[in-house]
């Protein structure tokens, strides 16, 4: 449904896209991850067709989006960045307008207009002028005309920005249910929604596409993945070192606090010991006499994918 092939945008002699390919499918949810001023609303804005790129090509649903214009964009609902909208209009008047504008007359417009409202739970404020309203509100009227004429890809740029937690919540759910037969793609800072949403995650840095895999595919690549959680009582911080750094597997020890009630220490696996290194603690303990009070495997974060991935060398050094 989308292609990008060798996409470049340059503004004078900065490269704010540079030289990126990649594909969205039907039923695909793409969340878009980069630093700010990574490239990534500049790259959403050329694949809408706001803004020209400088080299490469696009195609939205076999059309190019350079060449055809019209038949991308009617394709294509987009929640651009900072949510604009006309200030002195009603919400219910902004998207009426919206659904004029995709074509829409009589009965159609006001089922879409209606179907948007509902979507995006609008119906307390559907008469209060735009500029009236809360900065989370004002996102979802956008968002709502996003939608307004049902499109079958959806592109979202910081689609949650603004939301109190209730109404993140909604949104997740909306892109989730949209997600099953149509293409979104959105933009985002929060790690936590691309976990909970996104079947498939880009990571843009500094205009070059850095990682690419689903949620579960980058959080392998975390340090912590696969290491060994333990709260241990029955021996001193560093006899249980010195034990745990023999057990097979073990790559690394680290001790995290020690009390007298109990050490708790984590165990990172060698590579092929991944999935049993956690039963070979536990044996160890057993051996030696160790109570366990908790014991698990710990799955990577994205958090740490993301800053060892983005994070500038000199800063990584300094850290």
């Amino acid at each position: 449904m989308i292609k990008v092939e060798n996409l470049t945008k340059a503004f004078g002699l900065k490269l704010a896209v540079n030289d990126i390919s990649f594909e969205v499918e039907r039923g695909e949810v793409l969340g878009f991850l980069g630093p700010n001023g990574s490239g990534k609303s500049t790259t959403m804005r050329m694949v809408t067709g706001f803004i020209p790129p400088t080299s490469g090509r696009i195609t939205v649903g076999g059309h190019d989006v350079v060449q055809e214009p019209i038949a991308t964009k009617r394709l294509i609902g987009y929640l651009p960045e900072n949510a604009p909208g006309y200030a002195d209009m009603t919400v219910n008047g902004f998207l009426n307008f919206a659904a004029e504008l995709r074509g829409m007359k009589g009965d159609a417009r006001k089922r879409a207009v209606n179907r948007a409202v509902e979507l995006c739970s609008l119906e307390n404020v559907l008469y209060q002028t735009i500029d009236t309203l809360s900065k989370g509100y004002k996102h979802r009227t956008c968002l709502a005309q996003s939608l307004i004429h049902d499109p079958e890809i959806l592109i979202l740029d910081e689609p949650t920005d603004g939301l109190d937690p209730n109404q993140k919540h909604e949104v997740r759910n909306l892109i989730r249910r949209m997600g099953a037969n149509k293409v979104v793609v959105f933009s985002t800072h929060i790690l936590e929604e691309v976990e909970e949403t996104c079947s498939r995650v880009i990571i843009i840095d500094r205009g070059r596409i850095v990682a690419s895999g689903t949620p579960a595919e980058l959080k392998a690549r975390s340090p912590r993945a696969g290491a060994v959680f333990l709260r241990a009582r029955g021996a001193a911080g560093g006899t249980l070192f010195e034990r745990l750094a023999q057990v097979p597997g073990a790559a690394r020890v680290e001790i995290i606090s020690e009390t007298e009630a109990a050490v708790i220490a984590r165990v990172y696996p060698e590579p092929a010991a991944v999935t049993t290194l956690t039963r070979s603690v536990a044996e160890a303990a057993a051996r030696d006499g160790w109570q366990l009070d908790e014991i698990h495997t710990e799955e990577g974060k994205l958090d740490e994918v993301f800053r060892a991935i983005t994070l500038p060398d000199t800063v990584k050094a300094a850290a």
